[in-house]
């Protein structure tokens, strides 16, 4: 059975929507830069901030209506009863609680009333529940999306992560000591952290059976999905990425594809020291030196955390439809311990499939497979 996408939307610094999202791909145009909306005293850490004014509405929950109305729309679902929502978040509604503090005024802050409040603008879903496991929770959302469609527990899932920035977020990355005060350059010799981003990402999917008895638009498939935890520290990458070498093996093995299959990687690549290195021993440890083009988009983005898996594998979608390679922006030194990511957007081959990675903390990895839809 494959898993066909019918739906997806996007909301992050590059735009509102996948139009505005491709065009800032294409030129390419980073959205990471001084924040607007998020009240700090850290006025020197960029960040990639949606240009919205926040609301009543949880920001997080706003972010997630607003992509989640995108990919409901195009997938012509009006009646959401026999769709299950999987919602991937970890700062949830943490603005809401940095303003209420200390009186809290009876308001629920955990992470599944974020989740709540966003499916609450469009219905009543068959079931809905909350992935959080740090940056992997939107990735992870989408791969309980996939086993439940394979196994016959759900038809049809829409599943992905929103998460906004908060001061809690920003001054808990800080104090690891992992943020840029420049745009990021992931897997660049000179490369000193990372820059913090919000956003959210929803895939659609239903089986292919299901897309085509309904007439559906199938904009690619999920092939391949895998998911492993290596535990070697709290919040550091294993040197030898064994996390996210086992997450990407997997992911291959469920798709049957050969590692030779596989057209481009979107990278985790969150621009620290540790990560990118370790994320490059692991796509060399699985596709060796002649491994397909890689590269990071969090330089467009920032890390938008528990929806970056989400995002992109919207980014991944586009690639694949518009036949391009998301360059790395920022990069210019070459790091021996790392790869030599993309900078050419033109592709020296067709993108058939292409791989999306996202590691949390804990080690907690994942990886997708995603394939161009069909002539």
């Amino acid at each position: 059975m494959r898993i066909a996408v019918t739906g997806a939307g996007v909301v992050s610094a590059i735009g509102e929507g996948k139009d505005k999202t491709l065009a800032s791909l294409l030129h390419p145009l980073s959205g990471v830069g001084p924040l607007k909306h998020l009240s700090t005293v850290h006025t020197d850490l960029p960040c990639g901030e949606v240009d919205i004014p926040s609301t009543e509405i949880p920001r997080t929950s706003l972010l997630g209506r607003m992509a989640l109305g995108e990919a409901l729309a195009e997938t012509g679902v009006s009646d959401v009863s026999d769709v299950t929502f999987i919602n991937g978040t970890t700062v949830g509604v943490m603005d809401k609680a940095e303003v209420d503090y200390p009186s809290f005024k009876g308001t629920a802050y955990d992470c599944k009333s974020s989740t709540d409040a966003i499916a609450a603008g469009f219905g009543s879903f068959s079931s809905v529940t909350t992935i959080s496991t740090a940056c992997s929770s939107a990735l992870n959302a989408i791969i309980l999306a996939c086993r439940l469609i394979r196994s016959g527990r759900a038809s049809k899932v829409i599943a992905g992560g929103a998460e906004s920035l908060t001061r809690y977020h920003l001054n808990g990355f800080n104090s690891l000591m992992i943020l840029s005060k420049e745009i990021c350059r992931p897997f660049d010799a000179g490369r000193d952290g990372l820059n913090l981003g919000e956003g959210a990402g929803y895939l659609f999917l239903e089986s292919e059976e299901s897309a085509l008895g309904r007439g559906a638009k199938i904009l690619g498939y999920v092939d391949g999905w895998g998911n492993a935890c290596d535990a070697y520290h709290q919040t550091a990458s294993s040197p030898d990425g064994q996390g996210a070498y086992l997450a990407m093996k997997e992911a291959l093995e469920v798709s049957g594809f050969e590692p030779s299959q596989i057209d481009y990687i979107n990278a985790h690549g969150t621009g620290t020291p540790d990560n990118d290195a370790a994320e490059s021993t692991a796509i060399r440890r699985i596709f060796g030196e002649n491994h397909p083009p890689v590269s990071s988009t969090k330089p467009f983005t920032g890390h938008t955390t528990s929806a970056s898996g989400g995002i992109e594998a919207v980014f991944c979608l586009l690639a694949l439809f518009r036949q391009f390679l998301p360059v790395n922006l920022g990069w210019e030194n070459a790091d021996p311990a790392c790869i030599v990511p993309v900078t050419d957007p033109t592709p020296e081959r067709p993108l058939k499939h292409v791989m999306c990675n996202a590691f949390g903390f804990g080690g907690n990895d994942s990886s997708i497979i995603l394939s161009k839809a069909d002539e």
